[in-house]
């Protein structure tokens, strides 16, 4: 049962979250080469890839355990969400800039959904 305090739109970002982390993380894991290659990587190091995957499955996997935790839970999710996404923000911005992306349209693809949920995180810290 949900504890009281947490708006059920945000459990449900939560779950969505998780969703989301998970479609990305598994094939990471199971076939990083393969994955990366879809979406035009040419070198892909299988090790960065599953780090990579290791930490969709954490956070993921948590926002679906954590999804009826009270609000101090909530809030300290929020700011590990926030600080992933904006770390990778930076990360793959500075990627972008540099060249280093091989497919810039994926690179892009990936920046503005990592904008968007560090968007989310940061309005829904604010709310709770």
């Amino acid at each position: 049962m949900a504890k009281p305090g947490v708006p059920d739109m945000l459990r449900k970002w939560f779950v969505v979250h998780f969703a989301v982390d998970m479609a990305f993380a598994i094939p990471l894991m199971l076939a990083p080469e393969f994955t990366l290659k879809l979406f035009g990587w040419q070198v892909v190091d299988p090790l960065a890839t599953r780090l990579v995957a290791a930490a969709l499955f954490g956070i993921g996997i948590e926002s679906y355990l954590g999804r009826n935790a009270g609000v101090e839970a909530y809030q300290g999710m929020l700011r590990l969400k926030i600080i992933w996404s904006l770390a990778a923000v930076i990360g793959i911005g500075w990627s972008l800039l540099q060249g280093a992306l091989p497919n810039t349209y994926a690179g892009w693809i990936l920046l503005l959904v990592f904008i968007g949920f560090n968007g989310l995180w940061i309005y829904w810290r604010r709310k709770t």
